[in-house]
């Protein structure tokens, strides 16, 4: 007899069965078991939203399997992941293996570590229920809203839309940012820079115009600029202020999921869903020569600052053995986690902070190399000492004009010799300054007038989004990836390189949501809502009665809605065309059905005319030049051939590019799957590379 461990990710159970020897069976769940069905609402609203939940088909078998195994052990042990999702996962795994929920059979491994895994088994509890009735409640509410909004969005926009609670937030977010650039008008403003050169130096260096007579100035047009000109002419310029002065910059604090997200978006181009899935096998393990299958960062899903003694320790005696002793700070860093955070775990950090990115570089995909390399450096650097910048500002008078220069040198570069934070915007650059003085005379090198333009709000790329909804209470760590990756996937929002930008659909269910759902759209009840979760998880709410407060009012919203707009429905302009019904010469528009997009006539009832849509990859056939479409076969699995069939026969399974092999000059095709690749299809050429995100977007 053995005891039964059963965790999530097959991958996890290979590397956590390494750490509990003989004694134990280690099974995967492979993710939920048990769900609320897809096809139907599967929420009791009469009676307390009692929650219809029935095992998922493909882990039938898989349940099988797990009730066998605990017939045969004496003891069963729960280690899904250590979040409100695992802890549900649990709390259904032990009512399918009736397993008794009162009993100490729930373990967390906040990193898969040997020492992790130890611990988490020594440390049993029972399920907590409260986290349970959270995961619960948000479930609930998200079907709720997905459930009954859907077919009222697709009724009056089109066909196969969706609505959820959370996603409704971004799109209107990333809409509203939109109209905001639509309404803004530019003003012109102008600016002055000079350089000057130093009494007796070579060197010159930049300022900037600020003031007049005392007053901070504002040039609006070019004839003002031409004026400031005008009045220094031949000015002799000197130097009346010079001010030297430290300052301390410090580390940022390690990374929490949004942050994690948010750099990786701005450093290493990756895509949220890309981040965790890589942090994921991370955190599951990975295979490290001459250790086996190690976990090798803590639980990724976490908004807490918090470090262990443990890992701070370790980080010191690294930081002073590498770098030597004036690297570590006076004292022990302590990060604050904001008011709203989950404390359940520690922020993200290297399990080994001895294992180098480049000590194991071998051992991981590229990803895994790079985002393993991110998390390292940045926990090493939040323990780190301070940098310290020795700056000086001057101020450079002429004819009652000032202008002032700043610049800095890097006295001691602490922490900043390892990693520095990402930003979204590029801030000012400042120069290093040559020594000045207070009466120092110096001469212009040039004064040059500068034409600028007020800029509207920055569009949101994916790391200003995670951060926006972040700091607007909006989803949780868990959810910005997939929230994210819904609007993306459904086309209500675009991607072009790292912006996103709204669709015509985006903007019209956005349109649609604050004219008729204002609440379900609106930033602050979304937040107070997560709010009110929270309050589930921390036992001082009610779930049940969290549900009735909300849907209530949303039901009679809702039933307003379908009244109010009986007979209306939404046309959007990318649905209309130019080509005309043959039978009776009204337009045709584009329609979306069961088997997807068709052209049908706008006459309908009266016209029933519909025709099928050709899609053109703008590619031309490498046999005959025609133009290359996606085709079905007859179970409806997608290819590529050339439109001129059955007179050419050109097909594909993989899409052709409008790009020739740097090789040998052929059509180069793009492979879909797992690991996506681009590659050469000529006989004897073997071309092949990874696709880029921004080439698989």
């Amino acid at each position: 007899m053995s005891d039964l461990v059963i965790v999530e990710s097959p991958s996890k159970a290979h590397t956590i069965k390494k750490y509990l020897g003989s004694g134990y069976e280690v099974m995967a769940s492979k993710g939920h078991v048990r769900d609320l069905p897809a096809k139907r609402l599967s929420v009791d609203v009469k009676n307390d939203f009692e929650p219809k939940y029935e095992v998922m088909k493909d882990k039938e078998e898989l349940i099988k399997e797990l009730k066998e195994a605990v017939k045969k052990c004496d003891n069963v042990y729960l280690a899904t992941d250590p979040d409100r999702e695992g802890e549900a996962i649990s709390w259904h795994l032990a009512y399918i293996l009736k397993l008794p929920l009162d009993s100490k059979n729930r373990v967390e491994f906040n990193e898969i570590t040997k020492t992790g895994v130890e611990n988490g088994m020594a440390n049993p509890r029972s399920i907590d229920i409260d986290l349970v009735n959270a995961q619960q409640a948000r479930r609930i509410l998200d079907r709720l809203v997905g459930y009954k909004l859907s077919p009222f969005i697709s009724q009056k926009i089109r066909r196969g839309l969706s609505a959820g609670r959370v996603q409704s937030v971004a799109l209107r977010i990333i809409v509203d940012r939109e109209n905001e650039i639509r309404k803004f008008v530019p003003e012109e403003y102008w600016s002055v820079d000079a350089k000057f050169i130093p009494k007796g130096g070579r060197k010159a260096f930049p300022a900037a115009l600020h003031s007049y007579n005392g007053e901070k100035i504002k040039i609006s047009n070019e004839e003002e600029a031409k004026k400031v000109l005008s009045d220094l002419e031949n000015a002799e310029f000197e130097i009346t202020k010079v001010k030297n002065g430290t300052r301390r910059k410090q580390p940022a604090p390690p990374f929490i999921t949004s942050t994690l997200q948010q750099d990786a978006s701005r450093k290493l181009g990756f895509q949220s869903k890309r981040t965790m899935k890589v942090a994921q096998e991370l955190y599951e393990g990975v295979s490290i020569n001459g250790i086996g299958a190690t976990g090798l960062i803590t639980y990724m899903r976490t908004d807490s600052l918090r470090i262990s003694a443990d890992a701070q320790n370790e980080a010191k005696e690294y930081i002073g053995d590498r770098w030597g002793e004036k690297y570590l700070p006076k004292k022990p860093r302590v990060f604050k986690s904001r008011s709203n955070a989950q404390d359940g775990h520690e922020a993200i950090r290297p399990t080994m902070i001895n294992l180098s990115p480049d000590q194991i570089k071998s051992d991981l995909t590229s990803d895994q190399y790079k985002l393993y390399k991110l998390i390292w450096e940045r926990f090493l650097a939040s323990q780190m000492a301070e940098c310290v910048q020795k700056t000086t500002q001057a101020d450079i008078e002429a004819n009652g004009y000032t202008f002032k220069a700043s610049g800095y040198k890097v006295e001691f570069d602490g922490f900043t010799v390892l990693y520095v934070e990402g930003k979204d915007t590029e801030e000012e650059k400042e120069s290093q300054l040559p020594a000045l003085e207070a009466g120092m005379a110096v001469r212009v090198k040039e004064i040059i007038p500068n034409q600028h333009f007020t800029q509207p709000p920055s569009r949101f790329t994916e790391a200003s989004l995670i951060k926006a909804l972040e700091e607007n209470g909006i989803g949780r760590p868990s959810t910005y990836s997939a929230t994210i990756t819904t609007i993306v996937s459904r086309d209500y929002v675009r991607r072009q390189n790292k912006t996103l930008y709204p669709t015509e659909l985006g903007e019209a269910i956005t349109g649609l949501m604050k004219s008729k759902f204002p609440k379900i759209v609106n930033v602050k009840f979304t937040a107070q809502m997560e709010t009110e979760l929270d309050e589930v998880e921390s036992g001082k709410e009610e779930w049940v009665q969290l549900l009735h407060g909300f849907y209530g009012d949303f039901e009679d919203t809702l039933k307003k809605a379908k009244e109010e707009m009986k007979d209306q429905k939404i046309i959007l302009q990318e649905d209309q065309t130019d080509e005309v019904c043959p039978n009776c010469g009204k337009p045709m528009a584009y329609k979306y059905g069961r088997y997807g997009r068709f052209l049908a006539c706008s006459g309908y009832p009266d016209c029933k005319t519909v025709k099928k849509v050709v899609e053109k990859l703008g590619v031309e056939c490498p046999k005959c030049g025609g133009d290359i479409i996606v085709r079905k076969t007859k179970r409806g699995k997608p290819f590529y051939g050339c439109g001129n069939y059955p007179n050419c026969t050109f097909a594909s399974w993989s899409e052709p590019l409008n790009e020739k092999c740097p090789q040998c000059g052929e059509m180069l095709f793009k492979k879909a799957g797992k690991k996506p690749k681009i590659f050469c299809n000529a006989e004897g050429c073997g071309y092949e590379r990874e696709v880029q995100e921004e080439e698989n977007s």
